[in-house]
């Protein structure tokens, strides 16, 4: 008991629970145990503790890489055979398909000497999946015990209530057992615990007190908090290495981490960037009132050429097709702005989500907003079918206008722009998605799918201001 205070912090009243329901090894324990609680709160790290720490037979098994039956079943009675068989034999690969030839095979192979008279236990991650399965699976792992007539116990390990498991025709119910939310004195010792070996167990939970003063309000997942407890904690002991501060001068050493605990609470549970790319920022002698957000926005590398199709999809996502004439042409006349704007249209299109666009409306918005920057090469719009036929008549490397791609494409094949590779590109990257089917008539559309932080970060990358072209901030 002393050893598992140690290895399990604050969770003392669930392990001696966990403890009395397992009994001695060779009792018979309770057929199905249910534990649930909210991500993080230690269900799976405590029974693998104990299970491991007491040396009992067990099998873990996570259903959401075993997302069939026969995988599920599989990896159970395989698991189940490697604990059975000796070190010197190979065990053989078992085979299943069905619940009820796993119950044969799991009599077979709990017959060995070696898992003989002991409780075995099988433990299920993520529980809930085991819902979209079979509808005789879930009643089966509870009534294991009873159909193979084995001192055997299912750990089902779930984010959800039982009364959300419970089939409709009835089931056997398990023994089921809570894992509240970690309050903030147990955060604070269990992070506390995690201390270098180089500083003191004060001085550290000092800098564990500041981050969880900052996230605790707005996360209270262990893993995260870990995560950026690790991440800032060179910054937060910065001045005490370079001697400019002691392990007491609190007020400096916050002073020092207090900006780059803001720009990481804008990242929070998003992972947008690693942790090799933070620590890179960290060392960066940058001002602290000038950093940048920690946005995978402000990083993410696209061709140049990429970005204004980018650019050019969201406006024609979110733009009114009729409004491309005030826009995108230079000589358009003079356009009263009562006559351009309906009174019935009070709804943004930001509010209301992407619209379809046909990609001659794309490269025409593309052309309009490139012509003016770049040359539209064939690095943009790829060599077009006619010139693939007949590359003679232009000269090599001569720019492929849209017309001619418009042309090639009612001339040859209605699919002719899916050739083109950037585009192709930024919808297996899903920034932009394919509406409807390659096949069509009319050609395929388009949904831009980025968010308006998105693309305005992209639009200052090429120094284009994108909301000067967006009819919901007239």
């Amino acid at each position: 008991m002393a050893h598992l205070e140690n290895l399990v912090l604050c969770r003392e009243s669930q392990v001696s629970t966990l403890q009395s329901v397992f009994g001695e090894r060779q009792h018979f324990s309770f057929p199905s145990i249910f534990i649930y609680g909210h991500t993080a709160s230690g269900k799976t790290y405590v029974t693998q503790t104990l299970l491991k720490t007491l040396e009992l037979p067990h099998v873990f098994v996570n259903c959401v890489e075993c997302f069939t039956l026969r995988l599920l079943l599989e990896q159970i009675l395989n698991k189940l055979n490697h604990l059975s068989s000796s070190e010197d034999a190979c065990p053989t690969h078992i085979t299943c398909e069905t619940f009820n030839d796993f119950v044969c095979l799991f009599k077979q192979v709990t017959k060995a000497e070696s898992l003989k008279d002991q409780t075995v236990y099988i433990v299920l991650d993520k529980a809930e999946y085991l819902r979209d399965m079979e509808a005789n699976l879930l009643p089966g792992f509870l009534r294991l015990q009873e159909l193979t007539d084995r001192n055997v116990t299912v750990i089902l390990l779930s984010e959800i209530v039982w009364e959300k498991f419970r089939p409709n025709t009835g089931c056997f119910e398990p023994f089921v057992l809570y894992f509240p939310d970690y309050s903030i004195g147990n955060l604070q010792k269990i992070l506390s615990h995690d201390h270098p070996p180089e500083y003191s167990a004060d001085f550290y939970a000092a800098y564990i007190n500041i981050l969880l003063g900052v996230f605790y309000t707005v996360c209270r997942d262990l893993k995260e908090l870990r995560h950026l407890a690790v991440l800032n904690f060179p910054k937060y002991c910065e001045p005490v290495v370079k001697g400019e501060a002691s392990e007491r001068d609190t007020r400096k050493l916050w002073r020092n981490v207090e900006p780059h605990l803001k720009k990481a609470m804008q990242t929070v549970y998003l992972r947008e960037i690693s942790s090799s790319q933070w620590e890179k920022i960290q060392k960066d002698d940058t001002d602290p009132g000038q950093l940048k957000g920690l946005s995978a926005y402000t990083h993410v590398e696209l061709p140049y050429y990429s970005k204004f199709i980018l650019i050019a999809a969201y406006l024609a996502s979110y733009n009114p097709a009729r409004t491309d004439k005030r826009f995108f042409l230079k000589h358009h006349g003079k356009i009263k702005k009562t006559n351009f704007l309906k009174k019935h249209e009070k709804t943004s299109n930001h509010l209301l989500g992407p619209k379809p666009f046909p990609l001659d409306r794309l490269l025409a918005i593309l052309y309009s907003i490139v012509d003016s920057r770049v040359a539209a090469t064939a690095n943009i719009f790829s060599q077009c079918l006619r010139c693939w036929v007949s590359d003679l008549q232009r000269p090599h490397g001569a720019p492929c206008s849209a017309e001619c791609f418009l042309s090639c494409r009612r001339t040859f094949l209605p699919t002719a722009f899916l050739e083109l590779p950037l585009i192709t590109s930024l919808v297996t990257l899903q920034l932009l998605t394919l509406v409807g089917h390659d096949d069509q008539l009319d050609g395929p559309k388009y949904k831009c799918t980025v968010s308006l932080d998105f693309i305005r970060a992209i639009a200052r990358t090429v120094n284009f201001d994108i909301i000067k072209y967006l009819y919901d901030f007239l």
